[in-house]
């Protein structure tokens, strides 16, 4: 009995699998196109955004600031608030664009959201890994002082990240608002995600209540990782983990709702 019931979990996560790499492929596609350079522009749109970015502060801020390179401190902040800005950007009307794919039934809504939210990690991870490569041969970058530090930083931020999208993509089938409320949204957040500045720069007063905020915590054990005792950072990793936790639990409330009304075209 336990076998079988192992088996079919098994069977079932194969196929989920199958679908999701498919979707991967079609969301590509219909994006990117077959021609020029293709999927490749998931990497290329956060690593050109974030390289543009680190030029101007660099000939605006100098070398350095608080020990800190300024080229290498921007892109630390710009890859990930691009992943953000562009995960929550296209789960907006992801069931609408996708529905007439609900007719196979192994196909399902949270698959749509997934689909493009992994899109959008793999080229936030090749830009981060391209651009960083290039810094650290021109001595613009340090190498990361504690890798497993970073990475769990940047998958916590992942992760609130897509928690965010699972609501986000219900409401905006719900609402025709939120589609311009969004963008708007994602502006609004910037001084809040501890892109520019550490929380060590801030006064005890200001840095508790920065920390609040589930973004400045994974920011900040991003930096950590790389430029680790050059630095001082606060941060909880529970404060992200559990937003994330309750996020996605209103996430999938919200998508099973959404899911009773939607239409098959």
């Amino acid at each position: 009995m336990a076998s079988t019931g192992l088996s079919r979990l098994r069977k079932g996560w194969a196929i989920q699998i199958r679908v999701i790499h498919a979707l991967m492929i079609r969301e590509l596609t219909t994006r990117f196109g077959r021609e020029n350079i293709g999927f490749l522009w998931i990497m290329a749109e956060p690593l050109l955004f974030a390289g543009l970015v680190a030029i101007v502060w660099r000939l605006m801020k100098g070398t350095s600031e608080h020990g800190i390179g300024m080229a290498a401190f921007a892109v630390s902040g710009y890859i990930p608030i691009t992943l953000f800005r562009h995960g929550v950007s296209r789960s907006v009307a992801a069931f609408t664009a996708n529905g007439s794919l609900l007719y196979h039934r192994q196909i399902k809504i949270l698959d749509f959201i997934i689909a493009r939210f992994i899109i959008e990690v793999l080229g936030g991870m090749m830009a981060y890994i391209f651009i960083a490569s290039i810094l650290i041969f021109f001595k613009e970058f340090p190498i990361p002082d504690d890798i497993g530090l970073f990475i769990a930083g940047w998958s916590i931020y992942c992760l609130f990240t897509f928690s965010l999208c699972l609501i986000i993509a219900p409401l905006s089938e719900m609402s025709e608002a939120m589609e311009k409320f969004v963008p708007v949204t994602t502006y609004i957040m910037l001084p809040f995600s501890g892109l520019f500045l550490m929380a060590s720069w801030l006064t005890p007063k200001v840095r508790e209540y920065m920390l609040l905020s589930p973004f400045v915590n994974a920011m900040e054990m991003m930096r950590k990782g790389i430029w680790g005792d050059q630095i001082t950072a606060y941060y909880d990793p529970w404060n992200p983990i559990v937003c994330s936790i309750v996020a996605a639990a209103i996430g999938l409330v919200l998508c099973r709702r959404v899911r009773r009304t939607l239409s098959i075209q």
